[in-house]
This record gives C-alpha cells, structure tokens and sequence, in this order.
C-alpha cells in the first residue's frame, strides 16, 4: 500500500531562502519514502494563511488549498523552527487554522482527520524541542490526528551559538537515527489505520 504525506515547513524565511527546517524536513520525506510514502513539501510562509478558526478566511485566504493536501495525505509533518524557545508564529497559525477541523465530520460523527498521523520536526539554536514537540502533539491530537511512538525528531544547538542545521558538514547519528525511527513508526501506524479506521463517534 502506497501512502501520502504533506509537510508544512513553517520557517519564516520566505522562498528562496535557506531553511534548517526544510533540511530536516525533507530527510523525513526522504526516510518516509523508505516506506513506500510519496511526500511534498509547503513553505507555508510563501501562502497567504489569513488568521482566524475556520476552512476559509474569505477572498485571498490559501489555507483552503493547503488543507487539501493536508486531507489528500495519510502523514502529516508539522516542521517548524525554535525562536525564544516556542514554536513559530507560522506553525501557531496552522495549528489555529487546523481548529476548524473539530468541526468536519464524516458520516459516522468521527473528524474527517482520524485516521491520519500526525509528526513533528523542530529545529533551532536553543533547547526548546521537547516543550514544542508537547505543545504541538496535543493541538494535533485534539483536533483528531494520531501520533505515533517516536513522532518528533529535531536538533537544538548549544546555547548561544550561531551554528544553523544547514551549516553542519553532516547530519548528526542519533538525528538521522531518530528520523528514520520516526519515518518506519509513522508509515506503520497509518497503514494500520488505514486498514482498520477508529471506530464510529458515540454521539449519544
């Protein structure tokens, strides 16, 4: 079974400009597809995402077409950088953007994103991974995507240092052995729920 999977890179640095979260994020696509996972990437940053909790913010709002793709997958990667030690404003939008979902439901009452898996990547020069990897595993799985054992991989430089993912000469061990961890734990757990979806919402 071939599945899909969408990453949004929420740098803030606006096409073309070099990405440390991009990097880390494509070395996920790329183990994914290890696993028979096709993938893509949006820079979300080059997109007018409007602010606001619904599908669509009106004329002009490109949420709508990211989302497709974001349904159109079995995996989404949720990449973002660290700045004072929190997630971007760019992935704060998405994860804002991704409430309306708690309001889309298929014909037996369950969120159009059950059955979806949810990953995240965090890059930065400051620790902060652990405190954004909860704070986005919560939003994610509040709003119905499944995350898997394993389901962050990142890289924090030491403090006060000016060294970017990018400009390392070669990706660490233990974060190419965590994202491979993370691309064969993510590919197995939706192809399981693709198998064998959640099972319908008891509304009553």
């Amino acid at each position: 079974m071939t599945l899909t999977a969408v990453a949004l890179n929420c740098t803030l640095s606006p096409s073309p400009a070099e990405s440390s979260t991009e990097l880390l994020a494509q070395q996920v696509l790329d183990s994914l597809a290890e696993h028979r996972v096709t993938g893509a990437m949006v820079r979300v940053v080059d997109h007018d995402v409007r602010p606001g909790v619904k599908l669509d913010m009106g004329e002009g709002d490109e949420w709508p077409g990211i989302r497709e793709q974001v349904m159109a997958s079995d995996i989404l990667v949720l990449a973002t950088p660290t700045w004072l030690g929190q997630h971007s404003s760019v992935c704060q939008r998405v994860l804002e953007r991704l409430d309306a979902e708690l309001s889309e439901k298929d014909e037996q009452g369950r969120p159009l994103t059950y059955g979806k898996v949810a990953v995240i990547v965090v890059v930065g020069n400051e620790d902060g991974a652990h405190h954004i990897s909860a704070v986005c595993f919560q939003s994610l799985n509040d709003v119905g995507f499944t995350i898997p054992a394993g389901g962050v991989t990142y890289w924090n430089g030491e403090a006060m240092h000016g060294t970017d993912y990018v400009d390392l000469p070669e990706t660490p061990k233990t974060v190419a052995s965590t994202t491979k961890t993370l691309a064969a734990n993510a590919a197995h757990l939706a192809r399981l729920l693709s198998a064998d979806a959640y099972p319908p919402s008891d509304d009553g």
